[in-house]
């Protein structure tokens, strides 16, 4: 029962070390104490405020990174638009070329075909040439089978002769 109704003499002592304690606490540890936790709070308040200014750079960066990706979207529509022209374009000038070739090749045909044309034509007449002066041969073989005809006709082609 001493324990939970202490004496005087413990009580005072008591006291004294307490009241000793508290001024060599006061004196030497109360203020570093109250100093670091001044310190740890500033830190604590710099920590806050970092996190802050991180939470508003990143805000920044991701403003800045969703501008970057609209530019590159935009850039990249831009030369997906640019590979569009240059393709219809290419095709364009692939059917120019296309047409001129085939016009060169049909113009190239008219005049090998005009130039057969001409050749057969020439042809033809020489062939038709041929077989007049065949015929020709043949009919005045006939008419000049006889003798006196034959002397006739060479008297009248003198007469001529020696007139012109």
């Amino acid at each position: 029962m001493d324990l939970i109704t202490p004496d005087f003499g413990l009580f005072f002592w008591m006291m004294v070390s307490f009241t000793l304690v508290f001024f060599i606490l006061k004196k030497f540890a109360w203020k570093p104490i109250v100093h670091a936790l001044k310190e740890r709070e500033r830190n604590i308040e710099e920590g806050i405020k970092m996190a802050e200014k991180a939470r508003e750079d990143m805000s920044t960066m991701k403003e800045q990174s969703e501008k970057i990706i609209s530019e590159a979207r935009l850039e990249m529509e831009s030369i997906i638009k640019k590979g569009h022209e240059t393709k219809q374009q290419m095709i364009e000038e692939a059917k120019e070329k296309a047409k001129t070739e085939s016009s060169k090749l049909i113009d190239s045909a008219r005049e090998k075909i005009e130039e057969e044309k001409i050749t057969a034509l020439e042809d033809i007449k020489n062939q038709i040439s041929v077989i007049s002066i065949d015929i020709a041969e043949k009919i005045l073989r006939e008419q000049l089978a006889d003798e006196n005809v034959q002397k006739n006709l060479m008297e009248k082609h003198l007469k001529e002769f020696k007139v012109n």
